[in-house]
């Protein structure tokens, strides 16, 4: 059994034909498939694909940090009131991005800090968003840190040492499609990082993985991730996918 702990099939690219694209997931061993949120416009698809799919899909709460803007504490209360409202299994996607745009970088800090002491006061894990923005995040999260803390840095590409920093402070390495491609780099941080610290995840339909890589990504094909993080152990994929299962279902209580 697979989980896929990051994957967005409620999103536009999937309208057509998302009733096979579960079905796919599932005949591939993928039995259950974590939903970040994005904002208040994604709220209602994923809750409707939940709805749909409640053994198969479940839903987390959180504010993107690419769609933070001058009105974020407004998107926060939305946030906290579906919190209030039903059951949600994570804090997330949060985190700070500063590759397309610096403009809203404290307004991003802000809103990362506050979704953090959302988790700790829900008692929830996080799935933390990190793009050119290591130690931005790192400083927040150790400075917000106790309480119960605890999470998964979300398509992780960062060096041995800063894998090391995320080990350190009790977080998950979540690992998708880029470990397969060819001069990546991640193989060779996967490596030298125990399975037991490490999630599956897709993020679709983003960051496809070889051989599929330039179509349009789907929660089937995390089989080729598990494959490739079981190749670099030297494991048997059956015994890869069964760590990395307990650790997220450790991690998200499901």
């Amino acid at each position: 059994m697979l989980i896929d702990t990051h994957s967005h099939i409620y999103s536009e690219e999937f309208t057509e034909d998302l009733d096979e694209v579960v079905q796919r997931a599932f005949e591939n061993g993928v039995r259950k498939i974590l939903l970040p949120n994005i904002d208040s416009s994604s709220v209602k698809k994923m809750l409707d694909l939940t709805d749909q799919y409640p053994q198969i899909c479940y839903p987390l709460m959180g504010l993107h940090p690419t769609s933070v803007t001058e009105d974020y504490e407004e998107e926060l209360e939305l946030i906290e009131f579906w919190l209030k409202k039903r059951k949600f299994y994570g804090i997330g996607e949060i985190g700070i991005d500063l590759y397309w745009d610096k403009t809203f970088i404290h307004e991003q800090t802000e809103a990362f800090r506050k979704q953090l002491q959302l988790a700790k006061k829900y008692r929830l894990p996080v799935v933390v968003h990190v793009r050119d923005s290591f130690q931005e995040v790192f400083e927040v999260l150790e400075s917000e840190a106790g309480e119960g803390l605890s999470g998964v840095f979300h398509s992780f590409t960062g060096t041995a040492e800063q894998a090391r920093q995320v080990v350190g402070l009790g977080f998950k390495l979540g690992i998708n499609g880029i470990v397969t491609f060819k001069n990546s780099g991640l193989d060779q941080v996967v490596a030298n990082v125990d399975p037991s610290h490490i999630l599956l995840e897709t993020d679709a339909p983003y960051l496809t993985p070889v051989p599929f890589r330039g179509k349009r990504n789907e929660s089937s094909y995390l089989i080729y991730v598990a494959r490739k993080i079981a190749e670099i152990h030297q494991l048997p994929v059956a015994e890869l996918a069964r760590i990395t299962t307990e650790n997220a279902e450790k991690l998200f209580g499901i």
